[in-house]
């Protein structure tokens, strides 16, 4: 009998779970760790922000669906992982044994970076949907007293989708109120240019991207660095393509949301061998982690470097898509090694993403992430919108029957299929 424990549970770790448990032996047994009693669809959160979903609508609760599948849920921080000892220590002060780990928690928000960032400071965030719900709590308030609106995402993020989703569905739901005329908007972002999204593009995201900006009065700046953030204020250094000063920002606004860069958790930091220097865990193209061969990582906290050199740093996303591929790949690799073999499956890591607008929406594909590509793909219009909802509604049913197909994979075939159709 081995003991395979999973840390986290989101878009990695519920269909590492799923997979997991079905490629294990029987005798094997799996454990889930999360710091949340609930799965959270986090592509919903920028509609939760203006109320467009609750809580409730897109959250599911795990231990009775772990339960059903035979996965054991437990339900507390992880403060510390000792992989020397093969153990992971929890805030409860229990410890929890593994002959297999597999880290899939996603990242630690680092507000604490800049001065006045984050929902302890003022600007919201969409990146959790606890976040999210205060995030709606303010929108409600702004909304009873409009003015200027900051948008976007400060330098070392990686992650710009959702960034794009939010200045356009606040732009939609604006109008909807019939006041949007009354709300100034700039978008602020690290890229080097808009629909950058930290791949150097996709298709033609620059020029779909920036259409859709102009069409809706959304002025922007890039090669942004976010200085501080004071009420109402935003301080920001814009640099050229040589990374120089080219201009001093201050920006006032009333309502603000500001993606920030994202580190490792702080269980797994300054572990040599384990992270790199920002704590994001290293890994081989198994999955697993070259000097702790029994630690194997999924999503968005495994260490990538950036694609390119820019003049403000900018982050590799790590798409649905892509976390699927990795979750397939360390499934089939525990698995091999459980029954005495060494790991040979590799993701594909491949990008998908449904980027939402409200009334419409851009959906790219890229095979494989970094260019160059065998596929280079992006679409955009009303389908996206829709897509994007029932895309939702599918992978939530998903998790909440405990099935471990590949949503991802299914869902950008599905698209593709779409767009041919439509000529």
């Amino acid at each position: 009998m081995a003991d395979i424990v999973i840390l986290g549970a989101g878009i990695g770790g519920v269909p590492m779970a799923y997979e997991m448990k079905a490629e294990a032996r029987k005798q094997d047994k799996v454990t889930v760790i999360s710091n949340n009693p609930y799965f959270q669809f986090t592509p919903s959160n920028p509609w939760a922000a203006v109320g467009w979903r609750s809580k409730k609508d897109i959250t599911v609760d795990l231990a009775p669906v772990m339960k059903k599948k035979g996965i054991d849920f437990i339900c507390y921080t992880v403060t510390k992982v000792v992989p020397e000892d093969n153990k992971v220590l929890l805030e409860s002060g229990k410890e929890v044994s593994y002959d297999f780990l597999i880290i899939a928690t996603g990242p630690t928000l680092a507000f604490e970076k800049i001065e006045g960032l984050g929902p302890d400071g003022f600007t919201q965030s969409v990146c959790m949907i606890d976040h999210a719900v205060e995030a709606n709590d303010e929108w409600e308030r702004f909304c009873a007293d409009p003015g200027p609106i900051v948008v976007g995402a400060v330098q070392g993020a990686s992650c710009y989708g959702p960034a794009y989703e939010f200045a356009m569905i606040m732009d939609t739901d604006l109008k909807k109120r019939g006041i949007r005329h009354k709300v100034p908007m700039t978008f602020v972002t690290a890229e080097p240019y808009v629909g950058h999204l930290g791949l150097g593009g996709v298709g033609d995201t620059k020029g779909m991207l920036e259409s859709e900006m102009r069409d809706r009065h959304i002025r922007w700046i890039t090669n942004a660095m976010v200085d501080k953030v004071e009420d109402g204020l935003m301080h920001v250094t814009e640099l050229n393509a040589k990374g120089d000063v080219e201009n001093k920002h201050e920006l006032p606004f009333k309502y603000s949301m500001m993606l920030p860069s994202f580190m490792g958790i702080p269980a797994v930091r300054d572990i040599e061998g384990l992270v790199n220097p920002l704590g994001f865990i290293l890994v081989d193209n198994h999955q697993r982690n070259p000097k702790y061969t029994n630690i194997y990582a999924v999503g968005v906290c495994i260490a990538i470097p950036p694609l390119e050199k820019t003049p403000v740093p900018v982050g590799v996303p790590k798409t649905g898509y892509m976390i699927e591929s990795m979750v397939t790949a360390t499934a089939h690799n525990i698995a091999q090694e459980l029954r005495g073999k060494e790991p040979t499956h590799e993701g594909t890591w491949n990008a998908f993403c449904l980027a939402d607008f409200g009334d419409s929406g851009v959906a790219f594909l890229a095979e494989p992430q970094n260019p160059p590509r065998n596929r280079n793909w992006a679409s955009e219009g009303k389908w996206v919108h829709w897509a994007k909802i029932g895309f939702e509604k599918y992978f939530i049913r998903k998790v909440k029957k405990g099935q471990s197909e590949p949503y991802f994979e299914k869902a950008a075939l599905k698209m593709i299929n779409m767009t041919r159709l439509k000529g």
